[in-house]
């Protein structure tokens, strides 16, 4: 099972993140943003934005592998290519 590290770098309007993921000895780095908007619309379940985005990467780690995770992306890409993320990320 996959490790994942998320820190927050900087905070605004659009959080940042430095996401790592570690499995099996290999590590990948993200770096992810998160509108305060698509925070308030659909990680008002989760008790901070990391948390949000850890989750958001555990939704992505189910259907794709760490190295398929894109290396720079905002959280509102996702739904692009998972429609299913919106429904199942809200608490």
């Amino acid at each position: 099972m996959a490790e994942v590290h998320v820190e927050r770098s900087q905070s605004g309007e659009v959080f940042e993140f430095s996401v790592r993921v570690s499995e099996k000895g290999s590590e990948t780095q993200h770096n992810v943003t998160l509108s305060e908007h698509d925070y308030a619309r659909l990680g008002t379940g989760y008790a901070s934005p990391e948390e949000f985005v850890h989750a958001c990467f555990a939704f992505l780690l189910v259907r794709e592998t760490k190295e398929q995770i894109l290396r720079q992306f905002d959280v509102n890409v996702i739904p692009r290519y998972f429609p299913e993320f919106e429904n199942q990320i809200r608490r």
